[in-house]
């Protein structure tokens, strides 16, 4: 009986150290395992922040969602930031794109010179920075735009060939940016061996609201019948023109081009008596991802182009239908 006893004892004590070398065996396992998952926490994942001008404008929310899709295939995270055309703001967000240290950043600069400083912050930290849609200070590494001068160009051409060479028109300008810049020069050369005449130039600052209030402005300072064309450099501007003039039951006056071919600038082209009458498209999702691709050779030590232009296209009433958009 005893030796019996003895033999389950030993049985009962082999088990007990059979169980404590799985457990060992197991808490190895799971050490090992939590190494492995820290090597990969180690190799930091891919950030790619992202500065814009402002989402509430329908362009660079293309843009964030271009950049977004681009990261998906990096396996990257993007950090997206909306200045809303406020320098200090903008400033700050690369500064704190900065401390979280992040490995590419793309500004969309709402200041061209403004912005520099920050730039220069971001350069010192060893991140590359890529300008896009407009030119930024500071020494970015390269800027992707889209051809603004073609831009105006093609909007210049576009209203010289509607008014057969002669008129009276009113530009919306924007904000001190260069892709503005560019776009207004294009414009102003196209039109300036034609017999057309700019009677207004103010700035609406990028957005429908205050293009709206600037062009109620324009119309009280000129009679009905004086306007017979209006630029503006973009369309949320285009269309706050659009709300003004319809307000002051001046419609069958002027017609508007604008810039982007935007959705809500097609939308409201399509509609029956829409006197928006042209857009300069451009392709802000396909800006973004090259940017990205650039900016992801900057840092991988790859040389490249320090200015690539994306090319545009004009998109009327009449082409409308055909038109691939955003």
């Amino acid at each position: 009986m005893v030796k019996y006893i003895k033999v389950i004892g030993m049985l009962v004590l082999a088990f007990a150290i059979a169980a404590m070398t799985a457990c060992s065996g197991a808490s190895e396992s799971s050490n090992g395992s939590t190494d492995g998952n820290e090597g990969q926490k180690g190799n930091k994942q891919l950030t790619i922040g992202v500065a814009v001008g402002s989402l509430a404008n329908p362009f660079f929310v293309s843009m964030a969602k271009g950049a977004e899709e681009a990261g998906k295939e990096l396996g990257a995270e993007v950090l997206v930031e909306s200045a809303e055309y406020d320098l200090a703001k903008q400033a700050a967000q690369i500064e704190n794109f900065i401390t979280k240290k992040v490995d590419i950043i793309l500004l969309n600069a709402v200041d061209t010179k403004g912005i520099a400083a920050a730039v220069q912050q971001a350069k010192a930290a060893d991140i590359p920075v890529v300008a896009v849609d407009t030119n930024a200070e500071g020494g970015v590494d390269a800027t992707v735009t889209s051809d603004n001068y073609q831009a105006g160009k093609l909007a210049g051409e576009y209203v010289i060939e509607k008014l057969d060479g002669k008129g009276k028109i009113v530009i919306i300008d924007g904000p001190p940016v260069s892709a503005v810049s560019d776009r207004i020069q294009g414009f102003e050369d196209a039109i300036k061996d034609s017999k057309i005449k700019v009677i207004g130039k103010q700035n609406g600052e990028g957005n429908r609201e205050k293009a709206l209030t600037v062009m109620e402005s324009i119309l009280q300072a000129n009679s009905s019948g004086s306007i017979d064309a209006v630029f503006a450099i973009n369309d949320p501007e285009a269309i706050g023109v659009e709300i003004a003039q319809e307000q002051a039951n001046r419609k069958d006056e002027f017609f508007i081009v604008g810039v982007d071919g935007a959705p809500e600038a097609t939308e409201a082209m399509a509609k029956e008596g829409s006197t928006i009458a042209a857009t300069s498209a451009q392709s802000p999702s396909n800006m973004i991802k090259k940017a990205v691709e650039i900016g992801m050779k900057v840092k991988n030590g790859e040389e490249v182009e320090e200015l690539i232009k994306v090319p545009v296209e004009i998109v009327t009433q009449d082409t409308l239908d055909s038109y691939q958009g955003w």
